[in-house]
């Protein structure tokens, strides 16, 4: 019996061993095939290593100051290849998607610098030394020792010349861009919808190809303010170690000019990423999206998309019209400024360029003597000629040497000086400030450059912004302000009347809102706000920025002003801006140039008793001030939305004298 208690002892504590066994067991079953199933079949499913590609996110946009698009994006097609997918027949497939794209008649990408067709020699002006550098050949190896280098070093023994080279030119490609499964291959760009069927329909023979729907940059009125835009390209060779340290892919579309390179770092965005598991065998197990892309930030700029159209409009009307009347002009600018704060309205050029086609057209455009690839608005230098005559009104009132009331007698020479006699474009006998800019007696202000000297007029001229650099976000020129190596000579009559220095029309523009404001001189500024994507949240908004400040009285700015006033009402703006609806202040300028028809210059300001806008005009060769006065006039019309009626009223007939 004692026996028997024992063995039933002992059974019992095997039966609860047991018991509890199968239930720890069961817990982990429970644990590993249900609580951390995920984990564990990542564990266990094969894989051998992990990678990661980038999702590419899109670019920001551009947009008006009211938001209106100007540069957006829209989806294309680009052929890529994926390293993930790729199998060992990857000659095959290219030489295949070559012959379809051929088929098709639509470019992809060859990068290496050798021709295309026997004997297959280095193309004229391209550089070798990577080419020479990735195979590994001394420095003047040839065309043909690379060639037979790079069918031993890709396997292009079994195919012919035509074929090895076809397959060559895009393994170079993918051996510059790092081809790998972190950096698929874009073989080519924005193919049209027809040659993507036919990709997708022999997709049996084409493993490692897909055709990826990708964010393209599209340009809602491609001939818009196009200097000033700029434009996205490629990431060149030389330049892809800098980009990739910055996390950037070969295969990126990158900011080369204007706004688009000035807001690279805000309109890039973030890629994401997906990640595949693969197996010993270089199979794909699995892949997800572990981290997705986040769209730029939209720049909004300072531009008003209707007045800038109006004003290029304008420039192209005018000059034509102007050269069909027997005239010599060829080109123009204008820029329009708020006075209270430098922000550009517009800034027009003539000619310009389409940026849909500047690619095929670029050699033409570059030959064109008009040379509609400049951006005269910010990097045109003039001479301004007349316009500058109330900086130095002012001048020679805050200094003392005018008094207002003040009458100078014109006798059209001015012999001062023994060695230099310049004259007036007419006799104008005793005249004050007022009708002195109002018919711009060159007379009345060679006396007023002379009293003032070169030297104070020079610095009168900086504090205006002219010939220093105005601070604005893409290039611009700094101009020619010359030093003055001497106050009592014929150069001082010269920059009295606008000779011998040149400016930009934006610098023009800006120092015309510096006058009418009352000399508070502001930076120039294209930029508005740093929004996110889909403008719901402003990161950083643009305030204006004062540069400096001119002292100027209420008594001589009041005086300056009436002259200006006088200038369009019965001076020499008269023709222009005569019966305008609302009071504008404003100067011509005739510009001479050495050999040429002179340069017609304007500038302006509205409305004169409480000024909002001030404007400059440029056109080239135009030969009267006046002449640029009808494009004053349209930029004002689209300014304060006045009618049709107004904007083609009759001008009135005026003979200019200046």
């Amino acid at each position: 019996m004692p026996f028997k208690k024992k063995n039933q002892f002992q059974l019992t504590a095997l039966s609860v061993l047991l018991i509890l066994a199968i239930i720890f067991y069961a817990a982990r079953i429970y644990s590993v095939q249900i609580i951390n199933a995920e984990e564990y079949t990542d564990k266990n499913d094969g894989a051998a290593s992990v990678r990661t590609a980038i999702l590419k996110a899109p670019r920001g946009e551009i947009l008006d100051c009211y938001g209106r698009q100007i540069a957006v994006n829209r989806d294309g097609y680009n052929v890529v290849f994926n390293k993930a997918y790729v199998k060992d027949n990857l000659n095959d497939v290219i030489l295949t998607l070559v012959n379809l794209f051929e088929g098709a008649n639509f470019e992809y990408k060859d990068e290496l610098p050798m021709e295309k067709t026997a004997p297959y020699g280095f193309k004229a002006g391209e550089k070798t030394d990577k080419l020479i550098s990735k195979l590994e050949l001394a420095h003047y190896a040839t065309a043909e020792n690379c060639f037979n280098a790079m069918v031993e070093k890709y396997k292009l023994e079994g195919y012919s010349a035509d074929e090895q080279r076809k397959i060559m030119g895009v393994r170079y490609g993918m051996d510059i861009a790092d081809f790998s499964i972190s950096y698929p291959y874009t073989f080519a760009e924005d193919i049209p919808t027809e040659l993507m069927r036919k990709i997708s329909e022999s997709g049996f023979l084409l493993s490692g190809v897909s055709v990826e729907v990708v964010p393209f940059r599209e340009y809602t009125d491609t001939s818009l303010a196009v200097n000033l835009i700029g434009t996205v390209g490629p990431i060149f060779a030389e330049d892809w170690e800098e980009y990739k340290e910055k996390g950037y892919s070969y295969n990126d579309k990158v900011g080369k000019s204007g706004i688009e390179k000035w807001g690279e770092e805000y309109l890039r965005g973030t890629d994401g990423e997906i990640t595949y598991r693969i197996d010993t065998s270089g199979n794909i197990i699995s892949s997800e999206v572990t981290k997705e892309p986040i769209a730029g930030k939209t720049v909004m700029l300072t531009l008003d998309k209707k007045i800038q159209r109006s004003a290029q409009d304008s420039i192209e009307r005018t000059v034509k019209k102007l050269q069909s009347e027997g005239g010599t002009a060829t080109a123009g600018a204008a820029v329009a400024v708020h006075i209270d704060s430098g922000k550009v309205i517009c800034a027009a050029n003539y000619p310009t360029y389409d940026s849909a086609t500047i690619g095929k057209d670029y050699d033409t455009l570059v030959k064109n003597p008009a040379k509609p690839l400049t951006d005269r608005a910010f990097q045109g230098v003039y001479p301004i000629g007349s316009t500058i005559k109330p900086i130095v009104s002012i001048a020679a009132l805050e200094n003392g040497l005018y008094h207002q009331g003040e009458t100078i007698r014109c006798v059209k020479k001015y012999d001062y000086f023994s060695d230099y006699k310049p004259s007036c474009m007419g006799y104008h006998g005793n005249i004050g400030l007022k009708n002195a800019l109002a018919k711009s007696c060159n007379y009345f202000f060679f006396e007023l450059g002379r009293r003032l000297g070169a030297t104070k007029l020079t610095d009168y001229y900086k504090q205006f912004g002219l010939g220093v650099a105005t601070g604005v976000e893409v290039n611009d020129a700094k101009g020619i302000l010359l030093e003055p190596k001497s106050d009592g000579s014929g150069d001082t009559l010269q920059i009295a009347i606008g000779q011998l220095n040149a400016f930009t029309p934006l610098q023009l523009a800006n120092y015309t809102a510096t006058l009418a404001n009352g000399g508070t001189h502001y930076r120039a500024s294209l930029i508005s706000k740093i929004v996110s994507y889909d403008i719901s949240t402003v990161y950083d908004e643009s305030e204006p920025e004062v540069k400096n400040t001119v002292s100027i009285s209420d008594s001589t700015l009041a005086a300056v002003k009436e002259g200006m006033l006088s200038v369009t009402e019965d001076g020499t703006g008269r023709a222009a801006l005569g019966n305008y609806p609302i009071k504008v202040g404003g100067k011509t300028g005739t510009a001479q140039v050495e050999g040429k028809a002179d340069h017609s210059v304007f500038i302006a300001f509205a409305p004169f008793d409480n000024p909002e806008i001030a404007i400059s005009v440029v056109l080239e060769h135009g030969s009267s001030g006046f002449s640029a006065g009808s494009i004053v006039r349209d930029i004002l019309d689209a300014y304060f939305g006045f009618s049709e009626n107004n904007a083609t009223a009759d001008t009135v007939p005026f003979t200019v004298l200046e």
